[in-house]
């Protein structure tokens, strides 16, 4: 007998998807699939738009990270006109990711991951949310909610508005940064260090507690691919691309991300609406990688900020060149939130941050752009072709979720083979499933180019189609 364990919808996500878990005639987990059921087709309907439109289209693909996307476009259109940006423009555009960065980074941890390690993993999954954890432990739901607040600030300061700012153009921005929201922003950089420590004392605290279930939390090899500054350091804004094997070891490295094409190439499956990216000189599935913090933090060779260095040098103690474990995508996380502190503070104290010299004006003169970025889940690509009026003749999109799409459902695999048994269906173990996909922190809507909470059933059912037994999560 073949039995179908469905968890649909997956929970606490940006998007929409459902996992099916597949037993064989022993109850054992044989295979389990991370589907992504939505669809959306941006790369489509974005043809026939002037590409200086894209810049205000792509970023409602998402509500998450609208501003990567709103930056690693105005770096496509930056390639089609052809221009260097003033400085002060590059730094503006930084400073408004390091502000991504923050925000994204404290809501993924504090909102969406802290109520399964601080209420459990099988606690009652009508309180295990963020609700249940600011009626627990309020001051730590504040320190996340005002940690947030400031990353968004910095977007405000710099874009205008917290959401879909009208602010980078091509050849730079189009708002200069004023000596007065400069200082306001310092003076929030004491209380968001403490928030980060806060973050940072809390995981590893946890990590001491249940050492062997996060060390073996969906941990499998993988490749890895991020950005890095010439001398290998993190780069979250710039950079060029490197790609690593499991152990850490260099495959390809400075290499332009306008070619990234000579190196990934996208797989398509019919389960899924999300295509499966690979690296090409290893082929499918082989080549399969992951992108994002913990990717970012493994393939890196040093942080350039003290704080978040600190932490990399404790990251790689013992021995841990690079960390495989799924669950240190948490970890990983709070270190990138340090360094975007301590870099959004770098560009702060430049005196040139409120220069009023922030755009090059310039007409298209190339057939195609590539614009790259590392957003908070991973490395984003955008990559436009035009015509000669500067008309969008196709477009090419790769969103962190896309890049991690084969490691997702392989962490799924992994952890619903441990905890996944079919004579003792419990919401707990189910729970550790969501969490394998929630460790990735996905979007799902940029990745196929609506949040609500919804009620989850899931069912059992034998090889007749018949159902032998469910688990029911009721509506909010």
């Amino acid at each position: 007998m073949s039995n179908t364990i469905t968890i649909n919808p997956v929970t606490r996500i940006e998007g929409h998807a459902k996992i099916t878990i597949h037993l064989d005639s022993h109850g054992e987990v044989d295979d389990a699939r991370f589907h992504v059921v939505e669809f959306r087709g941006f790369e489509k309907f974005c043809e026939g738009r002037y590409f200086t439109e894209m810049v205000q289209i792509t970023p409602r693909s998402c509500g998450i990270c609208p501003v990567s996307h709103l930056l690693a476009s105005a770096k496509a259109c930056d390639a089609i006109v052809g221009v260097t940006i003033p400085r002060t423009a590059k730094m503006l555009r930084e400073l408004m990711h390091m502000g991504q960065i923050i925000q994204s980074h404290a809501l993924s941890f504090f909102h969406l991951s802290a109520p399964d390690l601080l209420l459990g993993f099988d606690s009652d999954p009508a309180t295990r949310n963020v609700m249940g954890l600011i009626a627990a432990q309020p001051e730590i739901a504040l320190k996340g909610i005002r940690l947030r607040k400031f990353g968004q600030e910095i977007i405000k300061a710099t874009g205008g508005r917290k959401i879909h700012a009208e602010f980078p153009v091509p050849g730079g921005v189009n708002k200069a940064l004023t000596e007065q929201e400069r200082d306001a922003l310092l003076a929030g950089m004491p209380e968001a260090y403490a928030a980060a420590r806060f973050a940072l004392d809390l995981l590893l605290d946890y990590h001491n507690r249940h050492q062997h279930e996060v060390e073996s939390f969906a941990s499998f090899d993988s490749n890895y691919v991020g950005l890095v500054q010439p001398d290998g350091a993190l780069e979250l804004y710039d950079g060029k691309l490197r790609f690593c094997n499991p152990q850490g070891g260099i495959i390809h490295d400075q290499v332009d991300p306008a070619r990234y094409l000579d190196y990934i190439r996208e797989a398509s499956e019919g389960w899924s609406f999300m295509k499966f990216p690979f690296i090409l000189s290893m082929g499918y599935p082989q080549g399969m990688y992951r992108v994002g913090p913990l990717a970012r933090v493994n393939l890196c060779t040093k942080i350039a900020t003290p704080k978040a260095n600190a932490e990399l040098r404790l990251w790689r103690s013992n021995g841990h060149q690079v960390r495989t474990s799924s669950f240190y995508y948490h970890w990983a996380r709070l270190i990138e939130l340090l360094y975007g502190l301590e870099r959004a503070e770098q560009l702060l104290r430049d005196p040139e941050i409120t220069s009023t010299e922030i755009v090059v004006h310039a007409e298209p003169q190339n057939p195609e752009g590539v614009g790259v970025i590392e957003a908070p889940r991973g490395t984003l690509i955008h990559h436009y072709w035009v015509d000669r009026s500067g008309r969008i003749e196709k477009v090419n999109l790769i969103v962190a979720t896309g890049h991690n799409n084969l490691a997702m459902n392989r962490a799924v695999r992994a952890v619903a083979k441990k905890y996944v048994k079919a004579q003792r269906l419990q919401e707990g173990m189910l729970n550790r499933v969501e969490a394998a996909i929630r460790c990735y922190d996905p979007c799902l809507s940029c990745a196929t180019h609506a949040v609500g909470q919804m009620p989850m059933r899931i069912e059992l059912v034998d090889a007749n189609g018949q159902v032998i037994d469910t688990l029911s999560r009721p509506a909010p």
